[in-house]
């Protein structure tokens, strides 16, 4: 980015076009909006690439609770460039290309010195109440001048965002944007589960319900990790293919299993079970199939949705 624009909109609000939700479940509205500069700890990013998480989905039709705030601007998984910085800032500078990140990580907390977890005790409730570290103030306008809220500290669904230095990663710039953008959240989430939560050992047994973005990095953590077998569960069989690139070994699409259940099918090619089981797709009515398809002396991972759940056994 040019130097020049650097220098001429250091400290000055910026106009912007961004993609506005205003009320829940309403379509997005592309308009002109004003972006205040980065205050004390903070950085304003331009937004080089953004994609659509389901979070972002549900978030968009939620209407109740304290991360439900319209009109806002939805977006959390992107990669951006450092356009300004505020006071305080170490670490970043103009330039930088960055993930803006929805989990904090202060670096002091005793939850972000362990290796055990990734929630932040100093910004915990800022996370859950959707607020920025000093109060409620939010770095956009429309062009009338009304407010416009953040979404997890992000918003990425704008040409450029506010974001506080807890939320941010540097990055190499050498990595595509398109691919970068989704390491934010779907790919960190999927390699995360595998390598971090479940900690898969070398020679274990993987079933993966669901093979979109997290169900194939959940494949690639475990096959980092040593995984001897990792099954992939999709009613698309079109995706085994790509699968196959990401560590799949075996494959299974339920509309083809006739009268047994997927956990039957896996317990029949693993000799009862498998180690570790995750589920990836976000719908409740799969989480006792994710369980049960694990040997019984294994406590299985799972990524599970915000349903609410009634698991049996």
């Amino acid at each position: 980015m040019d130097k020049t624009f650097f220098s001429s909109n250091e400290g000055k609000p910026i106009t912007c076009k961004a993609a506005i939700c205003r009320k829940a479940g309403e379509a997005l509205v592309i308009e002109d909006i004003h972006v205040d500069p980065p205050q004390a700890y903070e950085v304003r990013i331009k937004i080089l690439c953004t994609s659509l998480c389901h979070t972002d989905l549900t978030f968009w039709k939620l209407s109740f609770g304290p991360i439900s705030r319209f009109p806002r601007i939805l977006g959390h998984e992107a990669v951006g460039v450092v356009e300004s910085i505020g006071e305080n800032v170490d670490g970043f500078k103009q330039g930088d290309v960055v993930l803006p990140v929805f989990h904090p990580y202060c670096e002091e907390c005793k939850d972000c010195k362990s290796s055990k977890t990734n929630w932040c005790d100093r910004y915990a409730e800022d996370f859950i109440s959707n607020t920025r570290r000093y109060g409620m103030a939010s770095r956009f306008k429309d062009s009338s001048g009304e407010v416009i809220h953040h979404f997890l500290f992000v918003s990425s669904f704008s040409e450029y965002t506010v974001v506080d230095i807890a939320h941010l990663v540097k990055i190499s710039p050498e990595i595509p944007v398109d691919k970068a953008a989704l390491l934010s959240c779907g790919v960190s989430t999927g390699i995360g589960a595998a390598w971090k939560v479940a900690n898969v050992e070398e020679g274990s047994t993987i079933a993966i319900f669901g093979l979109g973005a997290v169900g194939l990095a959940v494949a690639e953590g475990a096959r980092l990790r040593g995984a001897a077998k990792i099954i992939g569960i999709d009613t698309n069989s079109d995706k085994f293919e790509l699968g196959k690139k990401f560590g799949f070994t075996d494959f299974i699409n339920p509309t083809l299993c006739g009268e047994k259940k997927i956990s039957e099918v896996i317990k029949e090619m693993t000799e009862g079970g498998v180690d570790y089981s995750f589920e990836c797709v976000g719908l409740a009515s799969l989480l006792n199939e994710a369980f049960i398809s694990t040997r019984t002396v294994r406590l299985n991972r799972i990524i599970p949705n915000l349903s609410q759940l009634s698991i049996s056994f």
